[in-house]
């Protein structure tokens, strides 16, 4: 028997699921988390075969409460998410998510998926995985990319210059720099975009 931990934060989709999974004679749906943090410590308490994870859920999203379990305990991850972006799959993938699907798949593929990954094997959904492939590289240097993490929450250009132990005015220079880049008019713009493709 395969047991899982279904999080999802939209309690309809998540009961639905997991009604459909219980239908399968090989799958246990041990418990229904709707946020990232109640999925962290109820994994790590129950330690199920297989955590089915939202991306997008409050507190903790998916990928981070992979890439926390993936350090805690023998969990396998599969990642699901209504956006499928190329950068969030390169991203689940960094953190040792062993599977990435859009949620428009229905119950029979994501419990095929379920035990493909229980197996020992990791699945990507194909137009995911196409779509990643001809996605553009980051045109951002790594010190941009340091600013925009350290001002990520709204941080002032001094906080992140004290940060990063740089001169407030650098870090103004690295900012206009990723905003000509991105072609984009806020430091907020910017980072949601490389956030949106992996970059960050």
């Amino acid at each position: 028997m395969i047991t899982v931990l279904l999080a999802d934060d939209e309690a309809m989709i998540r009961s639905a699921l997991a009604a459909l999974l219980r239908l399968e004679d090989d799958i246990d749906v041990v418990a229904e988390c709707a946020d990232g943090a109640e999925a962290l410590a109820e994994a790590t308490r129950l330690k199920p075969d297989i955590c089915l994870l939202d991306l997008e859920m409050p507190y903790l999203d998916g990928v981070e409460v992979a890439e926390r379990l993936r350090r805690a305990v023998a969990t396998r991850c599969i990642v699901v998410t209504r956006h499928a972006r190329p950068g969030v799959l390169r991203r689940a993938l960094a953190s040792g998510v062993a599977g990435f699907l859009p949620k428009s798949r229905g119950a029979d593929q994501v419990a095929m998926v379920i035990r493909r990954v229980a197996g020992g094997a990791r699945y990507v959904d194909p137009e995911v995985a196409a779509d990643a492939l001809s996605d553009e590289r980051c045109p951002l240097t790594d010190r941009e990319l340091d600013v925009l993490r350290a001002g990520r929450r709204g941080e002032t250009t001094s906080e992140i210059a004290r940060t990063l132990s740089l001169a407030p005015g650098t870090v103004r220079n690295h900012i206009s720099a990723v905003l000509a880049k991105l072609a984009v008019s806020t430091r907020q713009q910017a980072t949601l975009l490389a956030e949106e493709r992996g970059w960050l």
